[in-house]
């Protein structure tokens, strides 16, 4: 059954933020292999396809980014400036992964690299990502501690 709206649908996507928990965390990051922001660092994310929750988009998403499997995640939160994203009106999902040390990862499907970054030495981040990764920063202890 088909159904018309008169409401405007925004775009959905979601991002996953992997963090290593060694002495020095650092985070997996992918270089934008096309616009918008080509050549900027982000995480690995995209848009959710119609059969699937944002947190299977999330783990989707990372796996064909980088070629790293998760099935443990934690949502931080959604994100919906109306700016956001230079395509059009998109909100994301962000979700969290903890790994004991950074595993082996190649840039994949759009992204032209991927690479893990300490968290004391970030790049300037495409998008909102800053956001979400201060906002990850401040649960990364509960999170790590089991109370999620």
């Amino acid at each position: 059954m088909a159904y018309t709206y008169e409401y405007p649908r925004p775009a959905v996507t979601a991002d996953c933020v992997v963090i290593t928990r060694e002495a020095a965390p650092r985070v997996l990051l992918i270089q934008r292999g096309f616009d918008p922001y080509k050549g900027c660092w982000a995480f690995p994310g995209g848009f959710l396809d119609m059969d699937e929750t944002t947190e299977q988009c999330a783990i989707r998403e990372l796996e064909e980014e980088t070629g790293l499997k998760v099935t443990d995640v934690h949502q931080i939160g959604a994100y919906s400036k109306v700016d956001r994203d230079p395509r059009g009106r998109t909100i994301t999902v962000a979700y969290l992964a903890f790994m004991d040390e950074a595993a082996e990862v190649c840039g994949l499907d759009d992204a032209a690299k991927a690479s893990w970054f300490k968290l004391s030495e970030l790049p300037p981040l495409a998008f909102d990502h800053a956001d979400i990764m201060k906002d990850v920063q401040s649960r990364m202890l509960e999170i790590k501690g089991g109370d999620i």
